[in-house]
């Protein structure tokens, strides 16, 4: 049940990527005041390395790896207020259902969040219903809720779980030109790891940067990248940059350059966000930076560009060569949370005060996804099949629930096993995968 009132509000934080780390543990810092704060990360192929979650800068009371099976025995073991889902949509629907199973027969049990990390452009209603069943699915924007309880009403699921606030990360000292000073003017390409996905794209996209630093040998160019090879953050990540750049004829100018770091720390000393889609785009609007998302692959679907029609940032390299500056559009930025102007905390409050009443109510109903066995009975069981659990939300025979007293050496040894199996993966993914599918071309 609950953890009492008496004490700090106990909030658990599941997440299974850096980038959704960062969300959730943000998110939690958003909807509650002074709280005890527990994180889990979600094994798999994209766990965050511990470079990762230092680059997030959000650090929890505690912090360990899980499987679904052992984060859900330990919400049967320990007594937590809330509970943010900040996964992929798939395992947020095996742990809503693993989570009804652990608290069945309970007249009391945590509040339970999930939401999306970023812009939503793809797989809107298969993620939104893998989502449907926490007490609140928050979105990020006004355009955001809307669709949400359209795809909900869409189906007759009940849409009252969904409740509009912003992106949790937003925030930083508004873009101020003239206090740049002695800094060069900086130009910084916010790099995605899946977007564009083929080699011939991104290879032009790095070109493209490098020949704007030839052009502008006063301005600074960084390329911003958001993992290291060998690391995986939200999505795969078969052709890092970083390899790509050795391939550049004469390497890259000296004033263009790669970089990592915190995004908030990068976007200080911006004077033009360039990307493909990323969510950086939302970041840097909202402090008013400059901000182009390039139509030089064409406005598709595919590259989640197509979320920025009515901006006012499309524009191309072309473009941005000849000193363009994109202008947005106030309307489309209020209606994407982006609140550069707008009171941003506010943005949190219907979610703050939704948590509140379910915290002060003296029982929560029993949770209910919108999938299953009767809705769903041809892709539910494989959805919960993949994270060791049964048709109603059971573990498996067998499962992993390696108690938490597990001797240190076999935790190393564990882990060790862990690292070469994924060293494996990421060899497959990022050197046999491409191989394969050009021999598929011939």
């Amino acid at each position: 049940m609950p953890a009492s009132s008496s004490h700090r509000t106990r909030v658990a934080v599941l997440a299974d990527s850096d980038t959704r780390w960062k969300w959730g543990a943000l998110t939690a810092d958003r909807l509650v005041s002074d709280i005890a704060f527990d994180g889990f990360l979600l094994r798999g192929r994209a766990t965050p390395t511990p470079r990762q979650l230092g680059e997030v800068g959000v650090h929890a009371d505690s912090l360990r790896e899980v499987t679904a099976v052992e984060f859900l025995r330990t919400m049967g073991r320990e007594a937590y207020d809330v509970v943010v889902l900040a996964c992929v949509g798939g395992a947020v629907q095996a742990v809503l259902h693993g989570l009804a199973r652990t608290w069945e027969g309970r007249t009391e049990r945590p509040v339970v969040v999930t939401g999306y990390v970023g812009v939503v452009y793809e797989k809107l209603a298969d993620g939104l219903l893998l989502r449907h069943g926490a007490d609140l699915v928050l979105a990020n924007s006004r355009h955001d809720a809307e669709r949400f309880r359209a795809v909900y009403r869409g189906v007759g699921a009940d849409a009252s779980g969904v409740v509009e606030t912003a992106l949790p990360f937003l925030g930083g000292a508004p873009y101020d030109e003239n206090a740049r000073g002695s800094r060069p003017y900086t130009v910084v390409f916010a790099a995605q790891p899946s977007v564009p996905a083929t080699r011939a794209d991104r290879m032009y996209l790095l070109r493209r940067a490098a020949e704007h630093a030839r052009k502008h040998p006063g301005r600074a160019v960084q390329i911003k990248l958001r993992s290291k090879p060998g690391e995986h953050t939200t999505h795969i990540e078969e052709l890092p940059y970083q390899k790509l750049a050795a391939r550049i004829p004469g390497g890259l100018p000296a004033n263009c350059t790669l970089v990592y770091g915190h995004m908030g720390e990068v976007l200080d000393r911006t004077d033009l966000l360039v990307t493909i889609s990323s969510t950086a785009a939302l970041e840097s609007l909202h402090r008013r930076i400059p901000t182009a998302v390039l139509t030089d692959l064409g406005v598709r679907e595919g590259l989640g560009n197509h979320h920025f029609l009515g901006s006012g940032c499309l524009a191309s390299w072309d473009d941005l060569d000849a000193g363009h500056r994109p202008e947005p559009d106030a309307l489309w930025l209020s209606r994407q949370g982006v609140a550069a102007d707008g009171p941003y905390e506010n943005a949190f409050t219907a979610a703050r005060e939704r948590v509140a009443a379910l915290l002060s109510a003296q029982a929560l109903p029993h949770l209910e996804p919108y999938y299953t066995s009767a809705t769903a009975p041809g892709y539910l069981p494989g959805i919960l099949a993949r994270h060791h659990l049964g048709p109603q939300g059971e573990p498996l025979p067998g499962a992993s629930a390696v108690s938490e007293e597990t001797g240190g050496v076999r935790r190393i040894v564990r882990s060790a096993v862990r690292d070469v199996a994924r060293g494996a993966y990421r060899h497959g993914v990022q050197r046999v995968a491409p191989v394969i599918r050009r021999m598929g071309e011939l």
